[in-house]
Formats: structure tokens, sequence, C-alpha cells
């Protein structure tokens, strides 16, 4: 197995000990992507969660990848009270051929983020 550590230039820089993304063979997998905006970190769930997906794309793009390159993601929120809101902010984004999903809720998040979402995608 041959495992590519990947760094996105134009992606926010990691908060810890991490590539944005690896590659091993036809898959990329990307680490969780914060709601980061400019360097601060976005608050309201709908904006959050659009600032994690076009955070997401800058790491695909990167590689050459696009939304539509995405089989799997991993959604972490605050409070899953949210889920409409993030479904809805998600839905604008991923519009057909619908990835694989998981969305969960969590007692808390780097940075007191109010989601994170990471993602697998084939070449």
């Amino acid at each position: 197995m041959s495992k590519e550590a990947i760094i996105a230039k134009k992606a926010p820089a990691a908060v810890g000990p991490y590539s944005h993304a690896c590659r091993v063979g036809d898959l990329l997998f990307i680490s969780g992507q914060l709601p980061l905006k400019n360097g601060e970190i976005v608050t309201d769930v709908e904006e959050a969660t659009e600032a994690s997906i076009l955070n997401l794309k800058i790491v695909l793009e990167d590689q050459g990848l696009t939304l539509d390159n995405v089989v799997k993601t991993l959604v972490f929120v605050k409070d899953m009270g949210d889920f409409a809101k993030i479904n809805a902010v998600y839905a604008k984004y991923f519009t057909s051929n619908f990835p694989a999903r998981s969305l969960v809720e969590v007692a808390r998040l780097p940075k007191d983020a109010v989601v994170e979402i990471e993602a697998v995608a084939a070449y």
C-alpha cells in the first residue's frame, strides 16, 4: 500500500499534526473540515455548514476533483436540533447521485465549531 499525504495550498491550515487528505490508490480520504472562513470559525450553523463544504471543495479541487467524486461523508454536529438547517445547506451542494453519509451529534468539536465534515472521494 502506498499512501500520499496531501496538503492543499489554498485550504485553511490544519489545526493539528495531520494532512488535509491522504491518497491511497484511487481513494482520497479528506480530514474533517472545520467551518473556517478568513481564519475565523463561523458560528451560525447554516453559514458554518457552507464554510465546511467550501473548505472540502478546496481540498478536492487541489486534487482535480469535485463534490461529484465524493462517495462518503461524515458530518459531526454540536446539536442534532440543527439537522434540518444542516441538511438544507448540504442539499445545495450535493444535488444528485448522493454520497453515502453519516451525521452524528458530538459533545465538542475542535475550536468549539458547530459542524465539521470529512469525506472520502474516488478518482
